[in-house]
């Protein structure tokens, strides 16, 4: 170890050429190479045809899931400038070969954008196996070919070819994701056609075609939403019962187009979305900051003008305020900064400002001249108020002071490190798998709680019910953050005990309804967990195979897919050991299968579309059964069968 640190130098420095760097660390710039990752690359493609749109130059999108597992993106704005860059190659190529380069940067070409970086276009190209890019310019169809994002024609004096005659301009981009990359190379097509709506209802001027060729099928889609984000609110609440009407306005202030549209439903439950230049900031960001806090001085100087707040009464908290509010806000920033190339949280100061100053301007403008609206929203925080204080005496008295170990009765078997950052608390099915897991543990930082079959379903159970359920209030004192509900916050993420709560539950259909359930209380009561990338659900192995013939070592295979690949390619007999729960595994076993973090595999719980997830979240584990039994009906050929 020392020799190598003495040789440390102008030979260790690693210089990562061209698009490189992208293939060795993909995720720095799609986020991951799961399929959320995969589906980002349409997303970088369509966000640059929808900045053409925001010029004022495109009116159409088409979007098609090639039958080969290709896409293809095709507008109808100006085409990539095909003309010879300083370089001394055509622009395009510039473009799909070079990071940072292209027509964001001078505010020039576009006043505002989504493709910020400048990277999405090459980034896509460098994951891609191979990449085709058609652009119409003056009658003409030119045209350049790359392969894992390297030129794959060479070019006559630097210029694009001519290969046909067309009219109009425009540019087809047709790409196919290299397996080398990805995980899977499937698109997911319900969240492609998603964030294509999504697109839809923030340009109500554009349209987009949607086509899914693959498997034989000829999947059609056409997404017009001329009502913009009001009607993305109307979706939003379509089978909610609604106490105000839709709500909108917009404004302008510093160069920050703000747009805003919000309606309240008689459920606990708050759902915002913000964007900016069109990219869905799932993390929110200091716009949503802004209106939040300018929204909640407004609600409460108004409360107080009217008397609903006393001398004597505190101020409506924001939550109170917020209490069954739907709202989109989107803004248009012509220098928006992101954290991170996936722009999931936007981090503008001044976004903030404009925001708030907008909403102000323009909410205080509207609920003048609408006061029984106004009202409305004043009783829906007053509602939301007097339960949060009534559920804070009931916390009080049903939940204990948090313990940092419980004895044998309390469930939790705590680790011994008191550093956050290393430990972890593993959720485990059934009292013979957390005895197990006990013994298998490494004690020093992995915890364990077993549980006794299937938690309360909290989406369909009143607050009361929940906070009585044994098993939720060990799990909520075990974490030691406290949690969250849709009309107040108890919930401080710095305090939580582990940094990885790891649902380990048998591979079965109760297994997965089990891990289904902890998902929901996490996602209802504390989505930080699973938003701040804390929540895992191990993947034990189905199996273990052990060869007949003497000198080979077992192997432990995870699924039906890896079986069947075993066998394949192994000669000889085997025996063939099939684990139909976590409890038939011995502490050895459990240790290099399921948690080894050297051996172990954990998959990470993802949220990519917030209004998707509470959507699916009610259908699936709501009181509404036809809608249930449609869904299944629809997917049922989805289903990954245990036989």
């Amino acid at each position: 170890m020392a020799s190598q640190a003495a040789n440390y130098n102008a030979s260790s420095i690693k210089v990562l050429e061209g698009l490189e760097a992208v293939r060795v660390r993909p995720g720095m710039y799609i986020g991951s190479t799961s399929t959320r990752g995969l589906n980002h690359l349409i997303y970088e493609v369509v966000d640059n045809a929808v900045d053409e749109h925001l010029a004022g130059y495109c009116k159409n999108i088409r979007v098609t899931l090639e039958a080969d597992g290709s896409c293809t993106v095709e507008d109808d704005g100006r085409g990539i400038p095909i003309d010879m860059h300083a370089k001394g190659v055509s622009a395009e190529r510039v473009v799909f070969t070079t990071l940072h380069a292209g027509g964001k940067f001078d505010n020039k070409a576009y006043a505002t954008s989504g493709g910020l970086h400048g990277v999405g276009s090459s980034v896509v190209n460098a994951l891609s196996l191979h990449m085709t890019v058609d652009v119409k310019k003056d009658g003409t169809i030119y045209e350049d070919r790359y392969r894992q994002g390297k030129p794959d024609m060479k070019l006559e004096k630097g210029l694009l070819p001519a290969v046909g005659k067309a009219k109009g301009t425009g540019t087809k981009i047709n790409f196919l994701p290299d397996p080398e990359i990805f995980e899977k190379t499937r698109f997911k097509a319900d969240d492609v056609k998603s964030r294509l709506h999504e697109t839809c209802y923030l340009n109500p001027a554009l349209t987009i075609y949607y086509e899914d060729k693959r498997d034989g099928q000829d999947d059609k889609e056409t997404f017009h939403e001329p009502e913009g984000i009001a009607g993305f609110v109307k979706e939003m609440n379509k089978t909610d019962e609604t106490v105000t009407p839709i709500v909108t306005f917009s404004g302008e202030y510093e160069g920050v187009k703000v747009e805003v549209a919000f309606q309240y439903i008689r459920d606990f439950r708050e759902e915002i979305m913000g964007f900016c230049n069109n990219i869905y900031n799932s993390e929110g960001g200091t716009h949503l900051t802004g209106f939040k806090t300018a929204f909640t001085q407004i609600i409460n100087q108004y409360a107080r003008g009217i008397g609903a707040l006393k001398d004597k009464d505190q101020n409506f908290t924001g939550a109170d305020v917020r209490n069954g509010m739907t709202a989109i806000v989107s803004i248009k920033h012509p220098d928006p900064r992101f954290e991170g190339q996936t722009k999931t949280k936007l981090d503008n100061p001044d976004a903030a400002k404009a925001v708030a100053q907008v909403t102000m301007d323009e909410a205080t403008h509207y609920f003048d001249r609408n006061l029984e609206v106004l009202k409305a929203v004043i009783e829906c925080a007053e509602r939301a108020a007097r339960i949060r204080k009534s559920e804070a005496k009931a916390k009080t008295n049903l939940l204990t002071k948090p313990k940092f170990s419980f004895d044998s009765n309390g469930k939790l078997s705590n680790c011994e490190s008191r550093d956050a950052e290393k430990c972890e608390i593993f959720i485990v099915e059934g009292d013979s798998a957390g005895g197990s897991a006990k013994m298998a543990r490494n004690r020093m930082f992995q915890a364990i709680m077993p549980i006794r079959g299937k938690i309360l379903n909290v989406e369909k159970a009143s607050m009361d019910k929940v906070l009585a359920n044994a098993e939720i209030k060990s799990m909520i004192n075990a974490f030691g953050c406290g949690f969250s509900e849709g009309y107040g916050q108890d919930f401080d993420i710095s305090k939580l005990r582990y940094n990885k709560i790891i649902i380990m539950a048998d591979a079965d259909v109760d297994g997965a309804h089990i891990a289904t359930l902890l998902l929901t209380l996490f996602y209802r009561f504390m989505p930080e967990l699973i938003y701040e990338g804390h929540v895992f659900v191990a993947m034990p192995p189905l199996y273990k195979v052990i060869p007949q013939k003497k000198g080979e070592e077992g192997e432990y295979l995870y699924d039906d897919a890896a079986l069947s690949r075993y066998r394949k390619t192994h000669k000889g007999g085997f025996t063939l050991q099939r684990y139909k729960g976590l409890g038939e595994m011995d502490p050895q076993q459990l240790w290099e299968t399921t948690l080894d973090p050297e051996r172990r595999r954990l998959r990470l719980v993802q949220i990519d579309d917030g209004r998707m997830a509470s959507e699916m979240t009610g259908l699936l584990m709501g009181t509404d059964v036809p809608p249930r039994r449609e869904f299944i009906h629809a997917h049922a050929q989805d289903a990954e069968l245990d036989v």
